[in-house]
């Protein structure tokens, strides 16, 4: 296809008769590749002419070498202590120094007067503080600001002559110089014929660097640029309409080249699709209806979304060249140096740096990196993890790790413990990561060495820098700079840069065209970005001084948008169409603009197909096997939990009773609910033991209260193996447990003050008994433990104590006939622990209920059978029997499977 830079080179070759004194200068290398390919399409002989893209042009210039950020923030802040006399660490300056760099760049870019907006946002800050009346109050941090603002312009100075002296420096500053050298750079270069290709939004610095060379004779600008844009108030061609009116070159001279292929037949889709995921995938679909990709560019205007995209590609696509490169901080090895610092993070933040004592899911975490599994057996990893859970160990050391690893003395597993190790400054903790990454590169895929190889150079940069400098004085400041190399460095891509698909970002695409674009994301606040800033200059600031704004950076997104279409024969624009709370579904301007352009705009939305399925609820056929293992639960015995467990759901009931299937066991960081009642329960027990078989006096009470904290640190310490029993919940939760055993022993007390007889029979009685069902060659045991057994002014009272909150009406039992429900599963609980007890003890009336701790007011809340009759007797502890030997029944019935009860939920 005819594509700009094919037209260029035509123009240019057909000027020239030999390139071997000519240069091309281009916006960026990669339009440097295909301008490149080019000529040698061209070109029968000769010489190729010098090809630099602008950065190169402008060192070129000055001869001031570019260094990164990285670098940048450590010259920077040996500036910085060298003005202040109580400098503050390296990890505060951090937070904000890249800030102030990025502006320091943007004044130097626009040649700015550097001292005028210093003095300005100075001056404004002063009217802030002004007031008729009388000065506003100013706070610390206010006076700090204050301060800071003064001081910025002191800083820019002293930074910029310090890296002048070094003749090295970020962008800006090499623009600036590139400006003061430019006449010199012409006198020695006056035999060179240059072309500038394809270039739009120019910053000032540029703007006079391009029109002194046009004012040499010797340079061409070939701007990429359709009339459809130019001839009226397009944004798209905002820049160039303003080259061309207001440089004295164009009074002159024409413009080139201004095109017309905007106005061609174009086949344009736009696609609303719901989600991230089903953008991609609809791309990837597209993508399969290609025979060839050679000419198609596919253009994620929200690079984040690369990983999806190239999981999305279709069978049929055989090249692909991806241009904008693989972000350090989404490669799987990443987790892996994420992990190591938040070891040591948590433990700082934790207060467990003394003690060496790392958070249990850190270290969990790292061992379960695949790159450390693969030199770890993983049987002891499980092994670890198990021993961490069971012995619910919160907090790990370095010790209790060697002791895993006892049996293994190679090189590898003494670099893994290593991380574990103490250690007495930074660049020690950094060398250590390197040594890891040394032994881990032995033992990984080739993949895996690409990435640790380009960490090994990320973490040596760091050591350098800190060899040199030291400002490094945390692991908190170096993870700082770990994020800052994986936000802003990437993976290169080796493939053939042109043949097969074109996978890039939307900046990626100057000067390239494309017979088929694919552009998803095309959406307000991503394709533009959006009005959001992040700079100490204030936003009228920069309207006073020309700097750019959010408003420019949307023209500069017009032109690269439109652009890539001027050519392009079928277009694929897809945008999020699924509107959320944060703007998300709001298709781009740029989508309404090209409405507004092109007609026959073929519009559609699409969503992934989803497949319902009706989800039956799951089901067991009993069998002889299964009725066996019953038969064995049957003899050892049915407890009321059991029981109530079957009638909740039966399939819970066969995971656990047939299959043995236990919950799985996690690290207890926070006491659980489970864990408090039995620790409440063991208290009550230990305090009434001693008083077995007697009656209380108020002074049995007063000797109990004695013993209470004494016993739940005792019980504490015993059922939750955590050190950290007395900060944060777990505090709570020790001081709830305490005022529960307190506030009973309290009701206990004035049940005594109002002369109730209250003797303790018993507190947690095992009871068990036999019955026989019809049908059933062997008995049925039933069993249970009850919490207390009193009797209160000769009534003998059976007690279970619960935690939780229990209300009166979930022991209302008014027909036994229907009692076999889950709703009164506490009340089956009740009548099965009465009937044992008559079974061993007696067979009077008794009475049954709950002490609800967190209903306490409320007493023993008991068994209702209708009208307030409490009593149980052993008629009807025999007509409840009635209904459970029924349930047995139902569970060893062959004909009825054990079925899942699916809970509804009200959303």
């Amino acid at each position: 296809m005819q594509t700009f830079i094919s037209d260029t080179i035509s123009t240019i070759l057909n000027q020239q008769n030999t390139l071997e004194n000519t240069v091309l200068i281009v916006p960026s290398q990669r339009a440097g590749v295909f301008v490149k390919e080019e000529l040698k399409h061209q070109m029968d002989v000769g010489f190729l002419p010098t090809i630099l893209n602008i950065e190169q042009f402008i060192e070129d210039i000055t001869k001031i070498q570019k260094i990164d950020t990285v670098q940048l923030l450590f010259h920077f802040y040996s500036v910085y202590k060298s003005i202040e006399k109580d400098a503050e660490d390296f990890d505060q300056f951090f937070s904000w120094a890249s800030t102030a760099i990025q502006d320091f760049n943007e004044i130097d870019q626009h040649l700015i007067n550097p001292k005028e907006v210093f003095t300005y946002i100075r001056d404004i800050e002063r009217l802030k503080k002004w007031s008729v009346k009388k000065p506003l109050e100013q706070t610390k941090m206010m006076e700090n600001h204050f301060d800071f603002v003064q001081k910025l312009g002191v800083y820019y100075q002293n930074f910029y002559t310090s890296l002048l002296e070094k003749n090295i420096g970020y962008q800006g500053l090499i623009y600036r110089e590139a400006v003061t050298k430019i006449d010199e750079y012409i006198v020695k270069n006056n035999q060179q014929q240059f072309f500038f290709i394809g270039f739009n939004a120019l910053n000032k610095a540029e703007e006079f660097l391009f029109q002194q060379m046009l004012s040499t004779g010797n340079t061409e600008i070939f701007w990429d640029i359709d009339e459809a844009f130019l001839k009226n108030n397009h944004q798209a061609g905002t820049f160039i309409r303003k080259y061309k009116n207001e440089w004295k070159y164009y009074l002159t001279n024409p413009i080139q080249t201004v095109s017309s292929h905007f106005d061609e037949p174009k086949n344009i889709h736009v696609i609303g699709a719901t989600k991230n995921i089903a953008q991609i995938k609809y791309a990837g679909e597209i993508l399969s209806q290609f025979k060839n990709h050679n000419h198609t560019a596919y253009v994620l205007a929200d690079e984040s979304l690369l990983p999806i995209a190239l999981n999305s590609l279709p069978n049929n696509v055989e090249a692909i060249n991806i241009t904008m490169g693989y972000p350090l901080k989404d490669i799987p090895t990443t987790t892996l140096f994420a992990t190591i610092f938040q070891l040591f993070l948590n433990q700082e933040k934790l207060q467990k740096t003394a003690s060496n004592l790392f958070y249990y899911k850190d270290v969990i975490q790292f061992f379960k990196q695949s790159i450390v599994q693969s030199l770890v057996d993983t049987q002891l990893l499980n092994e670890i993890e198990h021993q961490i859970t069971s012995n619910n160990k919160t907090f790990i050391s370095q010790n209790q790790l060697s002791v895993f690893f006892k049996d293994f003395n190679n090189q590898h597993i003494k670099s893994i413990l290593n991380i574990f190790s103490p250690f007495s400054n930074s660049l020690e903790f950094i060398e250590r990561i390197l040594l890891l990454i040394d032994v881990l590169k032995e033992n990984c895929n080739t993949l895996e060495k690409e990435y640790l190889f380009r960490f090994y150079t990320a973490f040596t940069q760091i050591k350098t820098l800190q060899l040199d400098y030291n400002y490094l004085k945390s692991v908190k400041t170096i993870h700082h700079l770990f994020k800052q190399l994986t936000q802003s460095e990437s993976l290169s891509f080796k493939g053939e840069p042109l043949q097969g698909l074109q996978l890039m970002g939307m900046l990626e695409t100057r000067t390239l065209d494309f017979e088929n674009v694919i552009i998803t994301s095309v959406n307000e606040t991503v394709l533009p970005k959006g009005s959001s800033q992040n700079s100490f200059i204030p936003f009228d600031v920069k309207i006073e001084f020309q700097l750019p704004t959010y408003r420019e950076k949307d023209t500069i997104f017009f032109y690269h948008f439109f652009r890539l279409l001027q050519r392009a024969k079928n277009i694929y624009l897809i945008y999020n169409s699924e509107s959320d709370t944060f703007g998300g579904g709001e298709k781009s301007r740029f989508i309404s603009q090209l409405q507004l352009l092109k007609d026959n705009i073929n519009i559609v939305h699409v969503a992934p197909k989803v497949n319902t399925v009706k989800s039956d609820p799951k089901e067991i056929i009993k069998n002889d096997a299964i009725l066996n293992t019953l038969k064995k639960q049957a003899i050892k015995g049915f407890s009321p939990s059991t029981l109530t467990n079957y009638l909740r759901n039966p399939f819970s009931f066969y995971e656990q009773k047939i299959l043995g299937i236990k919950e799985f066991k996690e690290v207890e960081e926070t006491v659980a609910a489970n864990t408090m009642g039995t620790i409440i329960h063991e208290t009550l027990d230990k305090l009434y033991q001693p008083y077995v078989g007697k009656f209380l006096l108020k002074k049995d009470i007063k000797e109990m209260r004695l013993k209470v904290d004494e016993l739940i640190v005792f019980f504490f310490k015993k059922h939750f193996h955590n050190s950290d029993v007395y900060t944060g919940k777990n505090k709570l939760i020790f001081e709830v447990s305490k005022d529960y055993v307190n506030r009973f022993l309290y009701s206990e007390e004035q049940l005594i003050a109002n002369s109730e007889s209250l003797k303790i029979i018993a507190t947690e009685q095992d009871l068990e008994a036999e019955i026989d069902i019809e049908g059933f060659d062997f008995p049925i045991k039933i069993k249970g433990q009850v919490d207390r057994i009193d009797e209160l002014n000769g009534v003998t009272r059976i007690i279970d104590y619960k935690t939780g909150k229990v209300e009166s009406k979930d022991l209302k039992v008014k027909d036994l006939t229907t009692i076999i429900d889950e709703k009164y599963s506490k009340a089956i609980q009740v009548l099965l622990y009465s009937f044992l007890y008559q079974q061993n003890y007696t067979n009077k009336t008794l009475e049954g209920g709950i002490i609800s701790f967190k209903n306490l007011k409320s007493g023993v809340l008991k068994v209702d059978f209708a009208n307030r009759q409490h009593e149980i007797t052993v008629e009807k502890t025999e007509e409840f029997m009635s209904q459970i030997k029924i349930l047995i029944q139902e569970i060893f019935n062959l004909e009825i499977p054990f079925t899942e009860k699916i809970i509804k939920k009200n959303w």
